[in-house]
């Protein structure tokens, strides 16, 4: 099925955070094929003028805007950059953040507070000053969210946690904007394939780069911005990615006990991703 199908987006003026590559880009790349003028951001300036002269040589309206949205100041620039460039705001795509290994004992304080900033600060920050902009164009916001934010996994306390900090502010955000107009939506994505040299932080807050992962297992990028558009075509609240995903979703409502007593069962294999770098 074509985009084209999913989710007309031309004229719109659309934030994708975290799209100097992997998720971010990829959702980036497909709304600008479709007509939609592209506003890319992140912390890294040479990536993202990658990306913008990729965008370019494809005919795609963009910009980029370098900064670090977990930052107040930098947050609310982002969005006066863009409302001063292209005079609107339609799409907000919160797709910035990053993950850790390491169990909770072992972690350095410091690790706790970088996932948390970024997680949740870098996607709260930016929807408060965007908020006044897509209420005057009834737009739309989708957070990029993780199945890890359904139940805590061993290794990953902090970046599941930020999750689930990430869907309580999805859900009370959701009911606040109804009467404005303003569409909320929460994609949960699944285990995806590795970017080159994609980093994580280590439990003693050093990067750590991720290991390839085995190909059929996981999903493509391309697949996660079809949700994505999926989620703004039909103004949907919430996706959760392969059925996997979903069961996981559904026995954690019913029986979270049998969630926990399945990762006790299979804690050896959580040790042996750690060990490798997943």
């Amino acid at each position: 099925m074509k985009i084209a199908e999913l989710f007309n987006v031309s004229g719109k003026v659309a934030i994708v955070t975290g799209s100097s590559r992997g998720i971010g880009r990829e959702i980036a790349l497909s709304l600008g094929l479709e007509g939609a003028t592209i506003v890319l951001n992140g912390r890294d300036e040479a990536r993202l003028k990658a990306v913008s002269q990729e965008l370019n040589a494809l005919g795609i309206v963009n910009a980029y805007f370098t900064g670090d949205i977990s930052n107040l100041e930098e947050a609310k620039a982002l969005i006066l950059f863009t409302h001063d460039k292209f005079g609107q705001i339609d799409l907000l795509i919160n797709n910035v953040g990053i993950s850790s290994r390491g169990y909770i004992a072992d972690l350095h304080p410091s690790v706790i507070e970088q996932v948390f900033k970024s997680n949740v600060f870098g996607t709260m920050h930016p929807t408060h000053f965007a908020l006044p902009y897509l209420r005057q164009t009834k737009g739309q916001i989708v957070f990029i969210s993780s199945l890890a934010g359904i139940h805590g996994l061993p290794g990953l306390a902090p970046y599941c946690a930020s999750k689930m900090a990430l869907t309580a502010f999805v859900e009370a955000l959701r009911i606040e904007e109804k009467a404005n107009g303003v569409h909320v939506g929460l994609l949960q994505v699944a285990m995806t394939e590795i970017v080159h040299n994609k980093e994580v932080l280590a439990a003693d807050g050093s990067k750590q780069q991720l290991a390839a992962r085995k190909k059929g297992k996981v999903l493509s990028m391309e697949e996660v911005a079809a949700d994505c558009l999926l989620l703004l075509r039909n103004r949907r609240y919430k996706k959760t990615q392969t059925m996997m995903g979903m069961l996981n979703r559904m026995l954690n409502s019913i029986s979270p006990r049998l969630i926990e007593w399945i990762l006790l069962k299979n804690l050896h294999q959580f040790e042996e991703q750690k060990q490798r770098g997943h």
